[in-house]
């Protein structure tokens, strides 16, 4: 028989969260996927909680923070925020697990380091910092559920037309500015507009 790295059981991992929900990953459904003991596992990751820090790490390669070295700290926050919500919006049912359990990969810290350290060297209170990481964060989050949802989650056949007003928005001549990429575009445009104030109140240039 092959044998099994620590990178196809990291794959295997996220191919069972991608297609079973957070709840399906065990060692034991782990260890079925890829056609070995649970106790072989072990070899090459310690517990259920490094498999998660594991797969972490995977998804937040396709994170990129390069934009703070060479973009103002606004335009960087939201070019991060566009590869943050690719990333996560291709594994949806990875956003409750990753969201809901302590941090301890090296390379998710890596990434918040860039973040506030761009955005203190911008002139933002370093207690501000993790707050403005943190909102933008949420709103990623939040949305790349959203867009994952079923085309149907929010439809105008599914209002009762005595709601008069919600049953005219959700009109399909609408659709262009009510779908979850809009309210996206919506809320990190407001998201930016709203910091920009912020900082200029907090240090002024």
């Amino acid at each position: 028989m092959p044998t099994v790295n620590r990178e196809q059981i990291i794959t295997a991992a996220l191919a069972i969260v991608d297609e079973q929900g957070s709840d399906a990953l065990t060692m034991r459904t782990l260890a079925s996927r890829v056609h070995r003991q649970v106790s072989s596992l072990y070899n090459h990751v310690g517990s259920r909680d490094e498999l998660i820090e594991l797969v972490r790490a995977r998804i937040v390669e396709d994170i990129d923070t390069s934009a703070f070295a060479v973009q103002p700290w606004d335009v960087a926050l939201e070019a991060w925020a566009r590869s943050y919500l690719r990333a996560f919006a291709a594994h949806p049912n990875l956003i409750r697990i990753l969201a809901t359990t302590p941090i301890r990969d090296i390379s998710t810290f890596e990434i918040y380091d860039d973040v506030i350290g761009a955005l203190i060297e911008a002139g933002w209170p370093m207690h501000d910092a993790v707050a403005v990481m943190r909102t933008v964060e949420a709103h990623v989050l939040g949305s790349a559920l959203d867009i994952v949802a079923p085309s149907d989650m929010l439809d105008q056949a599914s209002v009762p037309a005595e709601l008069a007003r919600v049953h005219a928005a959700l009109a399909p001549e609408y659709e262009a500015s009510t779908s979850a990429a809009a309210a996206f575009e919506l809320g990190i445009r407001a998201l930016l507009d709203g910091l920009r104030t912020r900082r200029a109140a907090v240090a002024p240039a």
